[in-house]
């Protein structure tokens, strides 16, 4: 595939279904092809260039059947549009620019988005290093809400109308971002045990949660409260940054993100950030891989009611 720039790029070398497919059949099949249903390893080609059929289950697929765009009956030159739309805006993109931008309903363009973003992965291994630890609280100001909707007792550190999000980075390196009921002590140490690997310097402020991680981890912290932001080594700026970009996004282009799907939102940036120095042709890629090994997401289960 070439290494391309830009959307010019993107769009003159995917400029039909056909190429999609294909280069879709390159990824799904790069370590040998399968069957989606049965997974044997011998499939026979249709002369039409589109379908399948196992040598063993005798059954028929095409190249999008067990992937998230299995039943969708858009063009896969829309999908990959919306990929790369999603996978290139530092602060994502709204269903409605993408609406506009690929010509589908705002409807259809926020199941896109919420497909793609269900299928952008952190990254797995633990973090190490020098590894910056931070929470953050997600929702709107109550003083920007009708006089008769505003809820009392909201301010700082509550979670009545706010979604409490802990994350840590490795200095020059990925973050791990988790949505969590709230940020007690012990959901705090489990996160940072899950993600970090033994030995590694932890920073982080003095709150209150982070009383007991120097019994686990090499811990430095700073005192925001005395005025305190950077002490020789010891800051959270890196994390702060990220949570900076994250709220820009949310304020800026999404406006508002449901605590159900708040899981997704952060994900999608995650996968971003992570992928901040790529070429664009390998973080596509690694869109694409995951929306091949991605879990189908029906629309019902999307607006089903969340408890």
């Amino acid at each position: 595939m070439i290494d391309f720039e830009n959307l010019t790029d993107f769009a003159d070398y995917f400029c039909d279904d056909k190429t999609c497919a294909e280069h879709l059949a390159a990824i799904r099949f790069r370590n040998g092809e399968y069957c989606p249903h049965c997974r044997h390893d011998k499939i026979h080609k249709f002369s039409d260039g589109k379908r399948y059929r196992c040598a063993k289950c005798k059954t028929d697929f095409t190249i999008r059947n067990g992937t998230v765009f299995g039943d969708s009956k858009l063009p896969l030159r829309k999908w990959f549009m919306a990929i790369y739309l999603l996978t290139t805006s530092g602060k994502g993109i709204s269903s409605y620019q993408l609406a506009k931008q690929i010509k589908v309903t705002q409807k259809t363009a926020w199941f896109m988005n919420h497909r793609i973003r269900s299928a952008s992965k952190q990254g797995s291994g633990n973090l190490f290093g020098t590894v910056e630890v931070d929470e953050t609280y997600v929702g709107g100001l109550e003083k920007n809400k009708r006089f008769s909707k505003r809820m009392g007792g909201t301010r700082g550190r509550s979670v009545k109308t706010k979604t409490p999000v802990v994350g840590m980075i490795q200095r020059g390196g990925e973050i791990r971002a988790q949505v969590v009921e709230r940020v007690s002590m012990a959901t705090v140490e489990s996160n940072i045990v899950a993600n970090v690997a033994k030995g590694t310097q932890i920073m982080s402020d003095d709150f209150l949660s982070y009383a007991r991680i120097g019994k686990m981890f090499p811990h430095s912290s700073i005192s925001h409260a005395r005025g305190e932001y950077v002490k020789g080594n010891v800051h959270t700026n890196s994390i702060e940054s990220f949570w900076a970009l994250f709220k820009r996004g949310y304020h800026g282009v999404y406006h508002s993100m449901s605590r159900k799907h708040m899981q997704k939102y952060v994900d999608e940036f995650c996968f971003r950030f992570n992928r901040r120095a790529g070429e664009m042709k390998n973080v596509f890629h690694d869109s694409v891989t995951e929306m091949i090994e991605g879990t189908k997401l029906p629309y019902a289960t999307l607006i089903e009611k969340h408890i």
